[in-house]
């Protein structure tokens, strides 16, 4: 039972992080029908820009709470811009083009920013400042940190609000408006080019929580970090069913419980060789076995293709 709620607490904290993350890619695909590949690179930006504010801070005699909130208020509107620009040079140009041209830009631009910030930080792992005292809490025989609980807590916060926006707004009403069909939302008086680059704004900003919690959580960065966490948290809005909001947070969630307790179950029963080795391999099983079995995913529903 102690390795069954320490694997449980472990998952919850990369659930919460998958399902950051994969809000971004599922809210950009119920609009545009697009998948949007440099997510990832967002996450990885967002850790990397508050890496670089909060090392500069660290000495500076600023209580450590406040120079991670300076550090990922900094981020968020970096990776913001970002997302925004995205959309206004990489993707909006495309928008009549056939489904493949998008796609391939939307790979090309992961590419091209992870080459930046290379450029920018180079290629070693850097060490992510630990400036933060970290508590640690016993549950049963389990244990949970007060970086897992801040991260459990932040993330609940962000859904629970954008599911406020979302379904209680009036810009919320627009969004889902235009991913319902983006001519006659265009007809109705909306402005769908405002929503859409609000939509890519809004999942830049929660890629870039997501980028400092996987840092702090880690307390590591790399120039290639959001390359495998946005394989997984794509792995995610597909599990939830993509285009679903709820459905991203709920897979999300899911995908970590699945990928803590096969790292720990499987790997105790085979001397680890199965076990938190190889981890990953849990979320795209998962992410085959819903495009076998339930390919719209567990909220997604059966529809047609878009006259």
């Amino acid at each position: 039972m102690d390795i069954f709620i320490q694997q449980v607490i472990n998952g919850l904290v990369l659930g919460c992080v998958y399902a950051i993350v994969a809000i971004g890619y599922t809210m950009v695909y119920g609009i545009l029908q697009l998948i949007n590949f440099a997510h990832g690179a967002l996450v990885m930006i967002g850790a990397m820009v508050a890496y670089s504010v909060i090392s500069m801070l660290a000495g500076s005699g600023m209580p450590a709470l406040v120079i991670v909130l300076i550090g990922t208020g900094c981020a968020i509107p970096v990776c913001a811009l970002i997302g925004y620009l995205l959309d206004r040079v990489a993707y909006r140009p495309l928008r009549k083009a056939p489904r493949l041209a998008p796609l391939i830009t939307a790979i090309g631009m992961n590419i091209v920013l992870q080459y930046l910030a290379l450029l920018v930080w180079g290629r070693n792992p850097m060490p992510y400042p630990q400036i933060i005292k970290v508590e640690t809490f016993h549950i049963g025989g389990a244990i949970i940190t007060s970086v897992q609980i801040a991260i459990i807590v932040i993330s609940t916060l962000l859904m629970a609000g954008l599911a406020w926006v979302i379904y209680r707004t009036r810009l919320g009403t627009a969004m889902r408006a235009t991913s319902q069909n983006l001519q006659v939302a265009g007809l109705m008086g909306i402005d769908a080019n405002r929503i859409i680059a609000i939509a890519f704004i809004i999942g830049a900003g929660l890629a870039a929580v997501a980028g400092v919690m996987v840092g702090t959580y880690y307390g590591i960065a790399q120039y290639t970090m959001g390359g495998n966490l946005g394989l997984k948290a794509f792995a995610a809005a597909v599990l939830g069913g993509i285009g679903n909001v709820p459905g991203a947070m709920l897979g999300g969630i899911l995908l970590g419980l699945v990928e803590a307790l096969g790292a720990g179950y499987i790997g105790d029963l085979t001397n680890n060789v199965f076990g938190s080795n190889y981890q990953d391999v849990f979320a795209f099983i998962v992410l085959i076995a819903v495009l076998v079995f339930r390919p719209q995913g567990i909220l997604g529903e059966r529809v047609g293709d878009r006259a």
